[in-house]
């Protein structure tokens, strides 16, 4: 595997902490934000180790990834659908309780 492949693979492994944290710990939009931020890393992170490794089973893993991803924000952004960002930032500031 090439000195680039590698030196890219951790800085997007890097990245990905932050995305998860977001993910799990911020409002609804910033919960968004950090999925589909997070669904880029790892489709990149599975196209660089497909070129790395040359098996395309990454490669096809990347793209299913790559197309499910948009899936699960537009699911998630259903959910929000209804709700105003300050709604959603008083449920938030109270606890998740109506």
């Amino acid at each position: 595997m090439n000195a680039w492949l590698i030196a890219t693979a951790f800085l997007l492994t890097l990245g990905l902490p932050p995305c998860l944290w977001v993910a799990s710990r911020g409002t609804a939009h910033e919960r968004l934000a950090g999925l589909t931020l997070a669904t880029t890393f790892v489709t990149v992170f599975f196209l660089l180790t497909a070129q790395g490794y040359a098996r395309s089973s990454y490669a096809d893993l990347a793209l299913v990834l790559a197309v499910i991803g948009p899936a699960g924000t537009l699911v998630f952004a259903r959910f929000l659908g209804g709700r105003s960002i300050d709604a959603a930032e008083d449920e938030a500031a109270r606890g998740g309780r109506r």
